[in-house]
């Protein structure tokens, strides 16, 4: 890489993507232009963080030659489209989680990634909260010993977002809540646990809420008669490798508290850890477990600041950066979407399903 200022553009401008945005701008980067079907939408974004050009079409953006990378933050089905064209054109790339609504698709962003000796990351940003990353240094450091089991867990009352629309549909989105938030809480367990290889995978998944017109925090899509054709609640049973397991739970819907709760907690031979999340805060909310002069002790550490996507973008910036790019072709975002699929066949079939069915379908 040359010493001059990298430039960057974002394909979305929703939340997600100006999330992208002010993260490029705040690590020093050029935002040279953003995308978006929608042309107020864009035009607003533009306005609003000084971004010179926007465009309609993706493709007209991809097509200059003035751009380093690029983040992808569109709806699930847009995102192995759009990756694969931008890192065909030259560009690394930041995708949105999950990396594609299938294995399947996946994989072809990776072989892009590869075929282009291109970066593709995904945003993974609950890895970058300051309890997690303060727990994976207590982990490395064998505060916990072995760890043998997990939970993870993101569950919602009514929390079906844009019912009726892309969210809610399969065809779009791959899936509910479990490729939604699941995908998170299996992306934060995995990263505390190491990166275990994922076995085998048994879930089930229920539809109580959405396909009645129940459960919606309020943003349905108006006028849509396209309803909700995917789960609002799915449970799964993971077996590592070592003989270490995880739990898995994530809902939009269900008869339980008012809030937003997620979590992991962590059972290991010499300490356990619980993180807990109410509606997004971060005060409070690690717990460490283990004995002091024999008797049972709760630690409360302080946590260092969570950093959001300002920490998965300047994580991307850096590798890109560094001009070694192979160990970063989007494979753990690959990794979820081959567990997320073993889950959901899993729950369709009603048996539990060895991953190496899914990767030798591939």
């Amino acid at each position: 890489m040359t010493s001059k200022p990298m430039r960057a553009a974002v394909i979305g401008a929703g939340w997600a993507g100006e999330q992208h945005l002010l993260s490029y701008k705040q690590l020093g980067l050029e935002v040279v232009a953003v995308s978006d079907a929608t042309s107020a939408a864009s035009e607003r974004i533009a306005a609003k963080h000084s971004v010179a050009d926007q465009y309609a079409d993706y493709r007209e953006l991809l097509a200059r030659d003035d751009i380093d990378v690029i983040s992808v933050a569109t709806p699930n089905y847009l995102h192995a489209p759009m990756t694969i064209a931008a890192l065909d054109s030259g560009k690394h790339v930041m995708c949105e989680k999950p990396l594609a609504r299938t294995a399947a698709e996946a994989k072809m962003m990776v072989d892009a990634a590869e075929r282009n000796n291109r970066a593709l990351m995904v945003a993974f940003n609950h890895r970058q909260r300051g309890d997690v990353r303060l727990l994976r240094r207590h982990i490395e450091e064998g505060g916990l010993g072995t760890v043998y089991h997990a939970k993870s867990y993101w569950l919602r009352r009514d929390g079906i977002p844009g019912l009726g629309g892309w969210f809610t549909s399969k065809e779009q989105a791959g899936g509910g809540p479990f490729i939604d938030l699941g995908v998170h809480m299996l992306d934060m367990a995995m990263h505390l646990l190491g990166e275990l290889r994922v076995i085998s995978a048994s879930a089930a998944a229920y539809a109580e809420f959405g396909a009645r017109g129940r459960g919606s925090r309020g943003d349905a899509v108006a006028g849509s008669k396209s309803g909700m054709d995917v789960e609002d609640f799915a449970t799964a049973f993971l077996r590592l490798e070592g003989g270490v397991t995880l739990n898995l739970d994530a809902s939009w819907a269900m008869f339980r508290e008012v809030n937003d709760l997620f979590g992991v907690r962590l059972y290991g031979t010499e300490g356990g850890a619980a993180i807990n999340v109410v509606n997004y805060t971060s005060d409070d909310t690690l717990t460490i477990y283990r004995d002091v002069a024999g008797a049972p002790a709760e630690i409360h550490p302080k946590c260092p600041p969570s950093l959001g996507h300002l920490g998965v973008v300047s994580r991307f910036v850096d590798v890109v950066k560094s001009g070694d790019w192979a160990d970063h072709r989007g494979r753990d975002g690959f990794d979820r979407s081959v567990v997320l699929d073993a889950c959901y066949r899993s729950a369709e079939e009603g048996r539990e399903v060895q991953i190496a069915e899914i990767l030798s379908s591939l």
